[in-house]
């Protein structure tokens, strides 16, 4: 059991959003299951999120579906689909930690308003050097997937 969940006690709603392309590199060899253990620790995963654009591979797409999560793929930037929907859940989800899975400082906006607004935080980088501090300075708890 992790750190917030431990705070927040055992029904810990968690949401957890994933920056495929960003998370799943070659160079970083995350696993979609290592996420969801990772994620799952803090919580119930009321909320999982896979992000990635219109180039994902359909195997990839697949892994994801199969490992449980709501595949979004989109034509766009996928940080901003990312932003916006982590943004929407803060205020239209019943969750108790936002998780995000990225090295993007992008994000680093949607976990302070998190933060603000009393939902605990959790950042996931996906491994040292794609470690963004300014995501881990900014999460109530954080975690680098080796």
């Amino acid at each position: 059991m992790g750190w917030l969940s431990r705070r927040l006690g055992s029904k810990t709603r968690v949401g957890l959003f994933v920056d495929g392309p960003n998370v799943l590199r070659d160079e970083f060899e995350v696993d979609l299951e290592d996420l969801r253990e990772c994620g799952s620790e803090q919580g119930t995963l009321a909320v999982t999120r896979l992000y990635l654009d219109e180039n994902a591979p359909a195997g990839l797409i697949q892994a994801g579906e199969a490992h449980g999560f709501d595949v979004r793929v989109t034509s766009g930037d996928v940080d901003v689909k990312l932003a916006v929907e982590a943004t929407a859940s803060v205020f239209e989800s019943d969750l108790d930690v936002l998780a995000i899975a990225s090295r993007d400082t992008d994000f680093k906006p949607v976990i302070e308003l998190a933060n603000r607004t009393g939902i605990g935080t959790f950042a996931i980088a996906p491994g040292e050097h794609g470690r963004s501090d300014a995501l881990v300075r900014a999460a109530d708890d954080a975690v680098v997937l080796d």
